[in-house]
């Protein structure tokens, strides 16, 4: 299936793995619970996985938890492997330009590293 790898600073600091250990914790498991299900099912369904458009590649995963809407974004490195490099509490219908342009950013320093 799928593996599931967290994006890594230049400084060695992991911006999608401290921003789930802010989450509470059972924010923290949903989110968990999600992020195994992408790995472990071949079709996600789009409510939790999706490719975003008019991005240069960037995958969004889908956390809900009560009123909250959590979102991860990150960019396939081949067929099976989803480096997660960005995330944010989301607060409009429309994921924001400038969470696009950081994740696309990080995508390109980790492929030009």
């Amino acid at each position: 299936m799928r593996i599931i790898e967290f994006y890594k600073l230049p400084n060695g600091k992991k911006p999608v793995a401290e921003y789930i250990k802010s989450l509470s914790i059972k924010q923290a498991e949903k989110v968990v619970s999600v992020l195994e299900l992408i790995e472990t099912i071949e079709f996600v369904p789009k409510k939790f996985f999706r490719k975003l458009t008019a991005t240069a590649d960037i995958w969004e995963v889908r956390v809900r938890y009560g009123n909250n809407i959590f979102r991860l974004l990150g960019f396939m490195d081949g067929d099976k492997l989803l480096i997660l490099n960005h995330a944010f509490t989301k607060k409009t219908q429309k994921t924001p330009k400038k969470e696009i342009t950081k994740a696309e950013k990080r995508k390109n320093d980790y492929f030009s590293r």
